[in-house]
């Protein structure tokens, strides 16, 4: 039987909750072992747990994605809901088997000494996740590239713990937290998806520059996810042109080298879009008065170039003097 309210204020008996599960099967008319009572209990706790976890995120769901409005915290909001039912199922499940905190605090204390350099850095990383969705530096579904490594993906998802990529070759990567805050990470799709990007085409002097230039920027327009056109695009202070554009780079040593600036749509087609423009431009410069410079090599000698000491050898294997043959020859 459950314990007198009286007998609780005075502080004589205290219930737990495996008194409390032996009282709920005590209308059975054979006796359960303690044993099964605490398994069925602990199915119980774990089964509520399930199920008020899968209910709070569904209900909050909705005003926890309103409130933050960013989807890694809404998913880091979610998973601390769940975690937080666990931990009261867990404390719940200890009662049953008549553990108390004070009991395993020893216990705990001394392992998390033992294993503290192994754990060290899984707390790193944590921390590392807490920066990360405070600093903002990326989001779910931003187009990011991995500077180091040259890696191109979209952020699937970040954890307090690592961070998923899909890279653009549909390879799956878990990186630690830790290792994302030490490394550059370039994201193209930020706030804005529209990238601009550069082509360097190098014509000779004699070529009519105004008609490539003319010819480039045709090639550029005629891509699919390339800008046409348009207002002026706003990159902090400055403001660009969205129209492809060429410009007079540099007169270098071969040639005159020009410079195409243009914008894209879709970042994940970086290099689809730069080979497509070099196509057109080679289509668009092959007819007109338009040549590409390459470098050139001549070798001229006169008499300032100096001489040149030649030994040869007879079949004999003799050695002649520089510049006399032999009687065969």
């Amino acid at each position: 039987m459950l314990p007198s309210p009286v007998g609780l204020l005075q502080g004589t008996t205290t219930p737990t909750t495996a008194d409390v599960a032996q009282s709920f099967f005590s209308w059975l008319p054979f006796t359960v072992p303690q044993w099964t009572t605490n398994i069925l209990s602990t199915a119980v706790v774990l089964v509520l747990a399930w199920a008020i976890s899968r209910l709070l995120v569904k209900l909050l769901g909705r005003r926890v994605a309103q409130r933050f409005r960013r989807p890694s915290l809404t998913r880091t909001a979610l998973r601390g809901i769940r975690v937080g039912v666990y931990v009261l199922a867990l404390l719940t499940i200890m009662g049953i088997y008549g553990l108390q905190i004070s009991d395993i605090g020893l216990s705990v204390a001394v392992f998390s000494a033992v294993v503290g350099v192994v754990v060290a850095p899984i707390v790193g990383s944590f921390i590392s996740g807490i920066f990360l969705l405070a600093d903002q530096p990326y989001e779910i579904g931003d187009m990011v590239e991995l500077a180091d490594s040259g890696q191109r993906g979209f952020v699937e998802d970040i954890t307090l713990r690592h961070t998923k990529m899909f890279t653009l070759d549909n390879t799956f990567l878990v990186i630690p937290n830790g290792s994302m805050r030490d490394r550059d990470v370039i994201n193209y799709s930020a706030d804005d998806p529209r990238t601009r990007l550069s082509l360097d085409v190098l014509v000779t002097y004699e070529s009519d520059i105004s008609e490539a230039r003319a010819l480039i920027e045709r090639a550029a327009r005629n891509v699919d996810n390339v800008l046409g056109g348009g207002p002026d695009i706003r990159v902090g202070a400055a403001r660009y042109p969205a129209s492809p554009t060429v410009y007079i780079n540099e007169f270098a040593d071969h040639g005159v080298l020009l410079t195409l600036r243009y914008w894209i749509t879709k970042p994940y087609k970086l290099l689809a879009a730069r080979s497509r423009i070099q196509t057109n431009v080679w289509a668009e410069l092959e007819d007109a008065d338009v040549e590409i410079a390459y470098p050139h090599s001549h070798l001229y000698f006169d008499e300032t170039s100096g001489e040149m000491q030649v030994s040869l050898q007879d079949q004999a294997g003799e050695q002649l003097a520089d510049g006399q043959l032999s009687e065969e020859e």
